[in-house]
């Protein structure tokens, strides 16, 4: 069997469109055999650069819109979400750290997995991801221990890893989230897995 590409997948903890391309990327890269990297990247500083807007500075026109666009998406995919959770936007820094540490000591699918499972979290259950107590739970959830991965991720390192990630983001164009990336090919939003997985089959 052909060795699958690889996908640096630049991601936000708070974004509803990273949760609900969540679920079908992970199939379309074990479909694929491909290799998928996380990066939870501070879109705050890439949006900064790149000429974007954070949610809360966005026209009215625009916030309206996504609204009803994450309510169309939401029924289209059968996801559960809440289209204003009660936590958001979290605090996602720790979670972040959290994510990094995972993938730098444990390994990438690991990593994937917790954050996958805090943007569940965020978007269909309505916890707080930012709180400590909240993180832990989540941990468990996906085995890995959490007294070890939260001790771990307190090491100023992760946060200077993200600071370095998302400079590296910004160099190869990425300025939203999610980003599918292979090799500079870059598929931004949950609505270009179509294009991403034909990507995958041509190899």
């Amino acid at each position: 069997m052909a060795v699958g590409l690889h996908i640096d997948y630049f991601v936000s903890l708070n974004s509803p469109w990273t949760h609900l391309g969540a679920a079908r990327l992970e199939a379309m890269v074990a479909r694929h055999g491909a290799t998928l990297r996380i990066y939870p990247v501070e879109f705050g500083t890439i949006f900064s650069a790149s000429g974007g807007l954070p949610l809360p500075k966005r026209s009215p026109q625009r916030q309206a819109y996504r609204m009803q666009e994450l309510g169309r998406w939401r029924d289209h995919l059968g996801i559960p979400i809440h289209l204003q959770p009660r936590f958001f936007p979290a605090d996602e820094k720790l979670a972040a750290r959290c994510v990094i540490a995972a993938r730098e000591t444990i390994g990438d699918g690991p990593a994937v997995a917790l954050a996958h499972r805090v943007l569940t979290a965020l978007w269909e259950q309505e916890r707080d991801t930012g709180d400590r107590e909240v993180l832990a739970t989540l941990i468990g959830e996906v085995g890995l221990d959490a007294t070890s991965l939260l001790t771990l991720a307190a090491q100023e390192r992760w946060a200077e890893l993200r600071a370095s990630d998302t400079q590296a983001a910004l160099a190869r164009g990425v300025f939203g989230a999610p980003s599918y990336v292979i090799g500079e090919e870059i598929f931004w939003g949950q609505d270009r897995l179509e294009f991403l997985d034909r990507r995958l089959a041509k190899g």
